[in-house]
């Protein structure tokens, strides 16, 4: 199995990166930066919403991290959604990590239904400044986060360029089967936002049945489930014996047996949020 992810555009994305959500400290982010990359991790993933953009950006500098070997993510923040205030926001992005470019950009959550009636109008003018931050060259590829199917299709509606990859929450509990499938017969990327349901669906006696059998842990089982079915996993740790060990995917495979007792798990946990009723995200 090859370890990157080609996009519709042809950009190549590591298919298991790093997560940097609540990992403010910029001591702990540089040396987990420089942990990280040493193991092998090249995916970086961080939001305006993480308020972790400058101590990535130091941490960078300060390690000697190679830009060019590094595949940087960052997400928009709904306060500015909309033409110009996307494009303003990803260039404030870009000086506070101290970069000339993003390898993908993406929408961090669309506009609720719950609060804004002119939801689909909303989402496809912030979409129109995605994609002319594309087209300006200062991201390499473009997507969204937290999007459902009919998020989807409303923004197909004056589109000229498809999202790129679809950023969503999935895990054995919630693998999200319907909208996987729909965004892979549109050449979108999905990635897993928290793979291991923040921790929560690593006490699944399933998985934890499996990983014994399999000598490995129960995260190592749930990421290798997504990785086995395309998704780009970006876990987040700041151990960092479980960062070798989240990295450590390539070594056993899961049977079409396991795999389906992985899909069947029912909710077992994680963060659950619904992207059409909850207005605080909205």
């Amino acid at each position: 199995m090859e370890n990157h992810i080609k996009l519709s555009n042809g950009i190549e994305i590591p298919r298991i990166g790093l997560g940097t959500w609540q990992i403010t400290n910029r001591e702990q982010l540089g040396v987990l930066l420089n942990e990280a990359y040493q193991i092998g991790y090249r995916l970086i993933d961080t939001a305006a919403a993480y308020s972790n953009e400058i101590s990535l950006g130091k941490g960078i500098l300060k390690w000697n991290l190679p830009r060019q070997d590094l595949f940087l993510t960052d997400k928009v923040w709904n306060s500015n959604r909309g033409f110009q205030e996307v494009q303003d926001a990803c260039r404030t992005s870009l000086k506070k990590l101290k970069t000339d470019y993003l390898d993908l950009y993406m929408v961090h959550w669309p506009a609720s239904m719950a609060v804004h009636e002119n939801w689909e109008e909303i989402n496809a003018e912030t979409w129109r400044g995605m994609e002319q931050l594309y087209q300006d060259g200062l991201v390499r590829a473009i997507g969204v986060c937290n999007f459902r199917k009919h998020h989807l299709l409303a923004i197909q509606k004056t589109a000229k360029i498809l999202p790129m990859i679809n950023q969503v929450e999935l895990h054995p509990g919630m693998p999200q089967l319907e909208l996987l499938d729909y965004c892979q017969k549109m050449g979108i990327a999905v990635e897993a936002s928290s793979p291991l349901g923040i921790g929560q669906v690593l006490n699944n006696t399933k998985i934890l049945d499996i990983a014994k059998s399999k000598e490995k842990s129960a995260a190592q089982i749930c990421l290798r489930w997504e990785v086995q079915k395309g998704i780009i996993v970006i876990p987040r740790t700041s151990n960092k014996e479980r960062l070798k060990e989240n990295i450590d995917l390539w070594d056993f495979d899961l049977s079409q047996k396991e795999m389906c007792i992985l899909d069947e798990i029912p909710y077992c946990g994680g963060l659950g949020i619904d992207p059409d009723t909850t207005e605080d995200l909205g």
